[in-house]
């Protein structure tokens, strides 16, 4: 089989005007960047308002693990395959970091036959929007310290000042810095520090908003620091929402490209999901909704992340409300949260499959029974995968009540992804009691409980000092009724990466609580997670090279 580059080489693109004309959008609304990209300008919602929602299909994964779930390329295979089945059907997927491009992880335009094109574009810089919101997030931090320079009338703390600069590559050196060395001139000393930019509470905030004057709005909210007398400094105490917003007005507008078929998909905003809340955009999402009748969306990481915070803050925020969920296990993952060496996971043992369904079973646990959604596995199928162990698979699905299917749309696209998409559909017509899992008059310790316990299954929560002072401090403050977003690892249900499977008899380690005012919700750190991710030992970038002529290699 050709690598994913070499595959994504071989299509022939239609011109993006063909395609955002194919689901309805007029012309005047295509803003080109290129053949084969595009912007939607936000007055494509004019004529769509009195049209009905279509249905929301979201697909959610286990626990991830070095073998591999295939999330994104199951999304893009469930949209190729409705489409090639006759169904209106959009995708709507997150900008990939340039940080896990370059370290680990690699590119996140799926895979194989089931890719968005063109992936070189959106894996690198795309249309720019993560390079906007870093140039936001920068202005806003210089802005605060030139302040401070300059007489200080707002009275800020230095030491509490919470916005931190921002860059799109996975840097350890710059999570803990001091700025300001040198001369007066050259500023004033304090300690500081980077976020990745899909950290920052500016993408959050353009991923959480309506349109651009609901963008510039929250912009003001955010929590800049607090005075010497501990009293709140906004964004807007700084007059420059209106400044930031401007830099933010095309990054604002979702981004149209198609998958490796030909349907259309908007990639827009890339929060992530263990540091973040982990969705793409809501105007994404909601145009979407309004021009095609099904739309297949992911979150980031696992159901107890990604999708989590989509039922949790995204959906009662905004109404977008689920229709199903799609999760995707592999064979390769479940033996991994069964804790085999990884030379193994190739051979063939049904008994070590069946000891990796106890964390499948908590996720379909928590979609079916805490969030009351009908769910639909895919058991994306690797090339070592045997028959026996498939059927294992869906056997054990079949006993819990839930529908299953293979899927092979890595290997044949669409076409491999039928039998799934035929089972989703299904899934729509049975029952859905959709809820949120707590109330947002909840205390925030009570918010963070529920969801320790509910979705993560942990004994209970542990606060650090700095965590109760924080959470008093937020609650005093009137934030106490935002929902919780928690940033945690997404290698364990625990805040422990060591523990695969359904860990027990632990606690979620809260060592601080932040607030994300603008965005609209209170940020959990709890364990070791780190806001700006460090490169591995043998970084992607090493594999990834250009020729004379611009073809791009090693990019995945």
């Amino acid at each position: 089989m050709l690598n994913d580059i070499e595959i994504a080489r071989k299509v022939l693109l239609k011109p993006i005007k063909e395609i955002a004309n194919g689901i309805g959008i007029a012309e005047q609304h295509v803003e080109e960047y290129g053949r084969f990209k595009a912007k939607i300008n936000l007055e494509a919602f004019d004529g769509l308002k009195d049209r009905p929602d279509g249905k929301l299909i979201y697909v959610t994964a286990i626990t991830p693990t070095p073998a591999g779930e295939g999330k994104t390329c199951t999304a893009v295979g469930i949209t190729q395959a409705l489409g090639k089945i006759g169904k209106k059907v959009m995708l709507c997927l997150r900008e990939p970091s340039m940080g896990p491009v370059f370290g680990i992880k690699g590119g996140a335009t799926g895979g194989g036959y089931s890719q968005v094109l063109p992936m070189e574009d959106i894996n690198l810089h795309f249309t720019g929007d993560i390079h906007a919101v870093a140039a936001a997030t920068n202005l806003l931090a210089a802005i605060v310290d030139n302040h401070i320079v300059n007489g200080n009338e707002l009275n800020i703390d230095p030491i509490r000042i919470f916005v931190k600069r921002a860059l799109d590559v996975n840097d350890r050196q710059l999570r803990n810095v001091v700025t300001g060395l040198g001369g007066k001139s050259d500023g004033y000393p304090r300690q500081s520090g980077f976020d990745i930019t899909a950290a920052s509470e500016i993408m959050a905030i353009l991923c959480m908003c309506a349109d651009l004057t609901d963008l510039k709005k929250r912009i003001g909210d955010i929590l800049i620091a607090l005075t010497y007398d501990k009293q709140p400094v906004y964004a807007r105490d700084f007059k420059v929402e209106g400044a930031l917003a401007m830099i933010l007005k095309d990054a604002v507008k979702p981004n149209l490209v198609q998958t490796i078929e030909g349907q259309p998909a908007f990639i827009h905003g890339g929060p992530f999901a263990n540091i973040a809340h982990g969705n793409n955009s809501v105007i994404a999402t909601k145009l979407a909704l309004k021009l095609a009748d099904y739309v297949v969306t992911e979150g980031g990481f696992a159901a107890d992340l990604g999708a989590e915070k989509f039922f949790d803050i995204v959906s009662p925020v905004t109404g977008i409300t689920p229709n199903v969920a799609v999760l995707v296990v592999s064979v390769r993952a479940l033996k991994c949260h069964a804790e085999v060496s990884p030379d193994t996971l190739d051979k063939e043992d049904t008994d070590v499959v069946k000891r990796g369904f106890a964390n499948m079973d908590v996720h379909i646990e928590n979609l079916t029974k805490r969030f009351g959604l009908p769910v639909v596995v895919a058991i994306n199928r690797f090339p070592s995968d045997s028959a026996e162990e498939l059927e294992c698979i869906k056997r054990h699905c079949a006993e819990m009540g839930i529908k299953a299917a293979v899927s092979e749309v890595v290997a044949q696209g669409g076409e491999g992804g039928i039998a799934l998409g035929e089972l989703i559909l299904k899934a729509l017509t049975d029952k859905n009691s959709f809820s949120s899992l707590y109330s947002f008059d909840m205390s925030i310790k009570d918010k963070i409980d529920t969801i320790a316990k509910e979705i993560y299954r942990a004994d209970g929560v542990s606060y650090s000092k700095e965590a109760k002072k924080s959470i008093d401090l937020l609650s005093g403050m009137g934030f106490g009724s935002l929902p919780v977003c928690i940033a945690k690892t997404q290698m364990s249900l625990s805040d422990d990466p060591a523990l695969k499977g359904a860990p027990k008899g632990f606690k979620l380690n809260v060592r601080d609580v932040r607030v994300s005012a603008g965005a609209g919700f209170v940020v959990a750190m709890t364990g070791s997670i780190m806001t700006m991710p460090g490169l591995p030992k043998r970084p992607a970038a090493e594999n990834i090279d250009i020729d004379a002529q611009g073809n791009i290699t090693g990019l995945f």
